[in-house]
């Protein structure tokens, strides 16, 4: 019997540099007893392979390149029977079986077939379900993030990390493996423990509560959701804590959304005030806020509920503007009151600015929308709409007077800064306009709350926080 001994039981070049040598010397499958790592005493010292003599080599063979790839999948496998039966499966293709892996009922390959499936499942179960936490340190924030596969994933997950998150400092501990990324190189290290990584985050707050608002009663199904997101990861997701109580509480929230009053508007048309001249509005905000809420320069008064004018400190330092008011903020008749208001709130307070000290409005006044059944839809302002609102937002600049501008989102930012401003390329960027205000662009809230990918979001909000906080020696 032949015992050979693998440092990385998960190792391809190491594996195969093995294989080949026990090919070149034709030793069967059934005589190779396979190990990872130095257990002594498994078997007696002269089947080691120190003992065993030498034949003479012969050319191992070579192999289809579809092989090299299964194995590179089963290798991480956890089953300790994966090496020999990857083994015999090499000695079976190098010894006539050439079309041995087209054929799908053959028991080893089947075997292979199915621990590769499992293998890609946990990639893919590690993409999705990772959680970083920050972790402030002297020279920079690190970002650590802990995972318990069912197999040996982690160097071959980490490439994905590496290219979703380049621009950050992190690690991700198992309790095999370590992985580690400074920025420029990956490294890997021992395992790790549960209480090596940190249990929450300044962000946490932020992420529960964007988790619980996004929650759709009406559309859950617990076994589905099961099936997606597997209960044994939950213990290492935050979020899974609130689940019980959502689900517990779902079948009464879609009966309350059933009984609802659809948000229909109802309101008391004024009467229009003659068509504008080309001069900006004149008056207090007070003032303006009462001539808007009579405007008629374009058809988006009709449907509206109300005007949404700007709120805030009339001397505000600092300036918000948005793109168009929402549902809850036609009926509301305030800026930022909806779910992209509440996620824009939270940041704010993440980012240590207070939101009572800033002036916060948007650059088209009335919602725009399309009704669907009882609900009506946002829709994008056009261009003529836009600019019937200009004369507005220009007025409340000027009565204002901040020393600061932040434009949420592009159509906020086009508005500010002209046509040609491209938000992703541009954003974060401090532009001097030509009165002498400071102002740069950023997203806005809906969009964060359009993103689909759970990691995509939490570092978008993130990096979302970190625009807002900025503005925090400003005030």
């Amino acid at each position: 019997m032949r015992l050979v001994v693998l440092h990385d039981g998960s190792d391809l070049a190491e594996w195969r540099g093995q294989a080949r040598a026990l090919l070149a010397e034709d030793v069967l499958p059934s005589d190779v007893q396979w190990q990872v790592g130095e257990r002594a005493g498994l078997l007696p010292a002269e089947s080691s392979p120190a003992h065993q003599p030498l034949r003479e080599a012969r050319p191992a063979g070579t192999v289809p390149r579809e092989f090299l790839t299964l194995a590179s999948t089963v290798l991480a496998h956890a089953d300790a029977r994966r090496h020999a039966v990857l083994y015999r499966l090499l000695w079976r293709l190098t010894h006539g079986e050439r079309q041995l892996l087209h054929i799908a009922s053959d028991d080893d390959v089947a075997w292979c077939e199915q621990a590769a499936k499992a293998v890609r499942r946990d990639m893919h179960k590690m993409k999705a379900f990772v959680r970083f936490r920050e972790v402030a340190q002297p020279q920079g924030s690190v970002f650590i993030a802990w995972f318990e596969p069912s197999h040996d994933i982690l160097p071959r997950v980490a490439p994905f990390f590496v290219r979703r998150f380049a621009g950050m400092h992190w690690s991700i501990l198992t309790p095999t493996r370590s992985a580690h990324w400074n920025g420029e190189t990956i490294s890997f290290g021992a395992g790790a423990q549960k209480a090596d990584a940190p249990n929450e985050d300044a962000l946490e707050a932020l992420w529960l509560t964007y988790f619980a608002n996004i929650f759709n009663p009406a559309r859950l199904k617990v076994q589905a959701m099961k099936n997606e997101m597997p209960v044994r990861y939950w213990k290492n997701m935050p979020e899974a804590a609130l689940i019980p109580g959502l689900i517990r509480d779902a079948s009464a929230r879609m009966d309350a959304m059933v009984q609802r009053a659809p948000t229909q508007p109802k309101k008391h048309i004024p009467a229009p005030l003659p068509r504008q001249s080309s001069a900006l509005p004149q008056g207090s905000l007070a003032e303006l806020r009462l001539q808007a809420g009579q405007c008629r320069a374009c058809p988006l008064w009709e449907p509206a509920t109300q005007t949404v004018f700007g709120e805030g400190p009339d001397n505000a330092r600092i300036m918000v503007i948005g793109e168009q008011p929402g549902d809850q903020e036609d009926l509301a008749g305030r800026p930022f009151v909806g779910p992209a208001g509440q996620l824009f709130d939270q940041a704010l307070a993440q980012a240590g600015v207070e939101r009572n000290r800033l002036y916060v409005t948007n650059t088209v006044k009335h919602f725009k929308f399309e009704p669907r059944g009882k609900r009506r839809i946002h829709s994008r302002a056009n261009a003529s709409e836009q600019s019937a609102c200009r004369p507005w937002l220009l007025a409340e600049i000027q009565r204002v007077a901040p020393k600061t501008i932040v434009c949420l989102g592009a159509m906020a930012a086009q508005a500010i800064f002209g046509k040609n401003f491209r938000l992703l390329e541009q954003r974060g960027q401090w532009i001097t306009l030509d009165n002498g205000i400071g102002a740069f662009a950023t997203v806005h809230p809906s969009y964060l709350l359009r993103l689909p990918d759970e990691r995509e979001r939490g570092e978008a909000i993130a990096h979302f926080v970190r625009d807002l906080g900025m503005l925090r020696s400003l005030i």
